[in-house]
């Protein structure tokens, strides 16, 4: 009753990072709250493989559901067996990943629920809320963060009354770590067919094929972004090469990507992934809150831009004034001296 629960989005066997990112922020909500973390995995042949990558993240308790109906992955069968659980557990938290099956799957609990759900969080916390009208204090509610109105504001959603509370959050946003505290780590492996109905499982998979990534830019090291200050397609070459030079990733602002300059899935923000790393190279990126808020906590910003007062320079260690047709070159020039 009253705990936190993530649930464990799975590939096969394998547990997605963003589960494992979200175990880790559900640890911390679930020590301030004084509750246990549970963990639920859906799919086939999990048993005895999901266990060591999910109890090490200080999880209390782990349901495992094991069945051939549940991979690939369809919407009723999954649905059903979160629906049923948390009528049985009552939940106060419910974290997802804001994946393709997040997006998919969290709508549907919260709708059978009617509990609602905050998408694409950015941050997490604990607090207390006054309603206005009545003047009742709710304490202990999850805050769900997020930016609002194209980010142009930073939203804090609560969800005073219904249970539970639910929240997608975006993969990168969260920080993975080993839990060093100690946890029960109890493992149940619950009937399938109890919470699965035949109706469910009309629907089959006739083929599931899985693409791999083209690149790594949320584990990179070193990320090399541009924006609408590039000027163009062409202009994204000179960042490809010093990227190269690097041995770092290239990214994208949002407004680079709207205008062709570079692919969609090398986007940068709210609405693309969410970064890291050590180095973290702007250029021609005025800093929307949008994209700040996937690279804001990168150890290092270096902000090359042509504007002195662009937003980006305020959270930047490192500004270079001037554009990006003079500094890039120089760049690369430099680095290609220095890396023989």
């Amino acid at each position: 009753m009253d705990n936190v629960f993530v649930y464990c989005e799975t590939e096969g066997a394998q547990v997605a990072e963003v589960s494992q990112e979200l175990l880790t922020k559900g640890r911390k909500l679930a020590d301030e709250l004084g509750v246990e973390l549970h963990a639920i995995a859906a799919g086939d042949g999990l048993k005895g493989k999901v266990e060591p990558q999910i109890l090490p993240y200080g999880v209390d308790k782990l349901f495992v559901f094991d069945d051939p109906v549940l991979f690939p992955y369809t919407s009723a069968p999954h649905t059903d067996i979160l629906v049923g659980l948390f009528r049985e557990e009552h939940p106060q938290i419910c974290l997802m990943g804001a994946t393709v099956i997040g997006r998919d799957l969290g709508p549907r609990v919260s709708s059978s629920l009617t509990s609602g759900l905050t998408a694409d969080c950015t941050q997490l916390e604990i607090g207390s809320y006054t309603d206005n009208k009545t003047g009742k204090e709710y304490k202990n509610l999850l805050y769900q963060i997020r930016p609002a109105f194209g980010g142009n504001i930073v939203a804090t959603i609560v969800n005073p009354e219904h249970r539970p509370q639910m929240a997608t959050v975006r993969s990168g946003v969260m920080q993975k770590a080993l839990y060093t505290g100690k946890a029960r780590g109890e493992v149940v492996y619950p009937e399938v067919g109890k919470y699965v109905s035949p109706e469910a499982c009309v629907v089959k998979v006739l083929d599931h094929h899985v693409e791999a990534a083209r690149h790594n830019l949320k584990g990179a090291p070193i990320v090399v972004a541009g924006g609408f200050g590039m000027g163009s397609r062409e202009g994204f070459d000179s960042l490809f090469e010093l990227a190269k030079i690097l041995h770092a990733e290239v990214g994208a602002s949002r407004a680079a990507v709207d205008a062709g300059f570079c692919d969609a899935d090398r986007q940068i923000g709210q609405t693309g992934v969410t970064v890291h790393p050590k180095v973290y190279i702007a250029c021609g990126i005025s800093g929307q809150i949008q994209h700040i808020a996937g690279m804001q906590d990168s150890k290092i910003i270096i902000s090359i831009n042509s504007d002195p007062d662009a937003p980006i320079n305020q959270i930047a260690d490192y500004v270079i004034t001037g554009t990006v047709e003079e500094v890039v070159p120089k760049l690369i020039k430099y680095y290609k001296k220095n890396s023989k």
